[in-house]
């Protein structure tokens, strides 16, 4: 089974880049972060038509998730617990039958947190917290688990080709890596890293100053798999040639494969 993550940067502006994607990389599961689209907005009919069930949480010009699944959804949750004061649209559920039983999925689309030292910055730390909280609660079901996004979280030095240059930035501050280290330390596998250690995993390449034909990137979109979907683990990748096709997204997929299947 293979699931991927992306964050697509603009669903509708991007609607032809992801259905000749869906077509040639033929994923079981997607999770999309920022969509930029209200839920009834969202062109849902395109990708039912290329046989995907379709789950959003949307919100209006930015941020918003989304999971599209070849296996019909047993159960969609949306919003990240913890606190009932926030109405960005970060984080979606899907509950998927299989031969393994019950398999758990999340799109998360993580807050930026910059600038640093601002509100935006405790936002972040508290939504990783909060995350953190949530998955120690479902790891408890022993159950094969995948969080994948965009993290806004550059883990280690080799995840930046001039990691010198992030210093400053929130997705490189001590706290924020020592927040995904703690997530991790639950008992979750970066599916990535798990197969390379390749100094050129990036899955970001900013749109100024030339990025992507410098390979001048970063890499913030991860797969964390529960213990019992990492012994499942039978490969993981990135999709680095879509950043060049037109009108591209920013991020490109990065991908893992399962040995699961549908029920």
């Amino acid at each position: 089974m293979k699931i991927v993550t992306w964050n697509i940067n603009g669903v509708k502006a991007r609607i032809d880049n992801l259905l000749h994607w869906l077509k040639e990389s033929d994923p079981d599961i997607v999770c999309l972060q920022e969509i930029k689209s209200v839920d009834d907005q969202f062109p849902r009919f395109e990708i039912e038509a290329v046989g995907y069930n379709v789950a959003t949480h949307g919100q209006k010009g930015f941020n918003g998730v989304a999971i599209l699944s070849k296996l019909p959804f047993d159960e969609i949750n949306r919003g990240l617990p913890g606190d009932d004061g926030d109405e960005q649209a970060r984080f979606i559920e899907g509950v998927f039958s299989t031969t393994k039983g019950a398999l758990r999925v999340v799109s998360l689309y993580l807050p930026n947190g910059n600038p640093v030292g601002t509100e935006k910055f405790a936002y972040k730390l508290a939504w990783m917290r909060r995350l953190e909280r949530w998955a120690e609660q479902r790891l408890a079901l022993e159950e094969p688990l995948v969080l994948a996004g965009d993290y806004n979280v550059i883990p280690q030095p080799q995840d930046a080709r001039n990691p010198e240059a992030w210093l400053d930035d929130a997705l490189y501050q001590p706290e924020s890596r020592q927040a995904f280290r703690r997530l991790a330390a639950l008992g979750l596998t970066d599916a990535v890293r798990a197969v390379t250690d390749s100094a050129d995993a990036f899955t970001f390449w900013d749109y100024q100053a030339g990025a992507w034909q410098k390979n001048n990137g970063i890499r913030i979109d991860h797969l964390m798999l529960s213990p019992e979907a990492a012994d499942r683990l039978a490969a993981a990748s990135v999709e680095k040639h879509v950043r060049s096709w037109e009108k591209p997204s920013d991020h490109v997929p990065a991908a893992v494969e399962l040995s699961l299947q549908a029920a």
